[in-house]
């Protein structure tokens, strides 16, 4: 964990969000190196190092970068937040998504979370928003 992540209440004290669009609720919370991501009924589950590590490459794009969530089953556009949620050439290897079938929606519901804790700045429109490291 990093200062940052500290920052991530846990189970009982969740942070909730809303999507870029503003369009769904959510709640993050951190579970040792897990973060757990609940939408409504939903629970997705995305490595804790996601956080320090996205800021870090939106810090290397030095420019606004498109926020392009996708669902796993669906290949996420080059270039976005989604795409390096998934790349093999990330810090991972591949997936910061932890369950299977539920591994995609990164550049969905990471952006939020480094917004609320003053890493990036996230637009909010009705599409296409777009992402950027403070």
């Amino acid at each position: 964990m990093s200062q940052t992540t500290d920052a991530i209440g846990g189970k009982d004290a969740p942070v909730a969000l809303t999507t870029a669009p503003g369009s769904s609720a959510y709640t993050i919370h951190r579970d040792g190196e897990t973060l757990v991501c609940t939408v409504g009924s939903t629970i997705l589950t995305y490595r804790l190092s996601a956080v320090d590590d996205l800021r870090s490459w939106l810090l290397e794009q030095n420019d606004w970068v498109a926020l392009g969530g996708a669902d796993e089953n669906k290949p996420a556009v080059p270039g976005t937040v989604e795409a390096f949620g998934r790349d093999e050439s990330n810090p991972v290897g591949g997936w910061y998504g932890l369950r299977k079938g539920y591994r995609g929606r990164f550049g969905v519901y990471l952006p939020p979370l480094l917004e609320h804790l003053d890493l990036v700045e996230l637009e909010h429109g009705a599409r296409n928003n777009r992402v950027r490291a403070r």
